[in-house]
């Protein structure tokens, strides 16, 4: 315990690789993860058509929010079959049930989103009909 306890010390170099391992974490989910690709072409899509519609500010907020709670959620995801995979190599229900229901968690949040971006774009995009 003395020894982690002096491995939390407080400095600007650990803050910088801490900084580090985390976007680590954002380019292994980037490059391996699938989710994360279709999450990122949504985000885009998301950017493109608040400019050209011009949402307004609070519409933003809330799209940047949920955005942000779908990617940190898939993360979370992400970490936790790393962590199921490495703890119980061999197929067992239990670990289907931890990945089934973080993936849920995912897809629970990701719904939100959809719905909440059809509520503030399909009124404008149907304007300009």
């Amino acid at each position: 315990m003395e020894l982690r306890n002096k491995q939390k010390r407080r400095s600007l170099k650990r803050f910088i690789t801490s900084f580090k391992h985390s976007l680590d974490g954002l380019k292994y989910a980037y490059k391996y993860e699938q989710s994360m690709i279709i999450h990122l072409i949504v985000v885009i899509l998301v950017v493109v058509f608040g400019v050209w519609l011009k949402i307004s500010l609070m519409e933003w907020l809330l799209c940047f929010i949920l955005i942000g709670l779908v990617l940190a959620t898939e993360l979370v995801n992400t970490s936790l079959e790393a962590v199921v995979d490495l703890t119980c190599p061999k197929i067992h229900p239990l670990a289907k049930i931890a990945k089934d229901t973080a993936s849920a968690a995912v897809f629970v949040f990701s719904l939100i989103a959809f719905i909440s971006g059809l509520i503030i774009f399909l009124p404008k995009i149907l304007e300009l009909m």
